[in-house]
C-alpha cells in the first residue's frame, strides 16, 4: 500500500495526464525530441495551448527543454510517470484476485 506522499504524487501523475491533448504531448516525446513545431503538426493544436501545456509538464519535472538557436527541443524525462506507472500494475495485477473480496459491514443493513 502506497505511502501518502507517494499517493499525492500518482494522483499529481494522473492530473497530468488527464488532459487528452497533454498526454498526446507525452505520447509524442516518449518517441523522440520535438520542438513546438512538430508538436503543432502532431496534434493540430494551436502553439499556445502546446507552449501552456510544455509549461505544466516541465514546471511538473516531466519534461525538460534545451534552446537551440530559434527552436527549443523538448524532451520526456525518463522514468517521470514510474509512479503512476507502479500504481497501475498494482490495479491490474490486484484486481481479479480483490474484486472476489468483500469485508463484512459494521452496520447491518434493514
Amino acid at each position: 500500500m502506497p505511502t501518502l506522499p507517494v499517493r499525492a504524487e500518482v494522483a499529481s501523475q494522473f492530473a497530468l495526464l488527464a488532459d487528452p491533448l497533454r498526454l498526446k504531448i507525452v505520447e509524442a516525446l516518449s518517441r523522440e525530441q520535438l520542438c513546438t513545431c512538430h508538436l503543432v503538426d502532431i496534434t493540430g493544436a494551436r502553439q499556445t495551448a502546446i507552449s501552456n501545456h510544455l509549461r505544466l509538464l516541465r514546471e511538473a519535472g516531466a519534461v525538460v527543454s534545451e534552446p537551440e538557436g530559434r527552436y527549443t527541443w523538448y524532451r520526456l524525462v525518463p522514468g517521470a510517470f514510474t509512479e503512476a506507472l507502479r500504481a497501475l500494475s498494482g490495479f491490474a495485477h490486484d484486481g481479479p484476485d480483490a474484486a472476489h473480496l468483500r469485508p463484512a459491514c459494521a452496520t447491518p443493513v434493514g
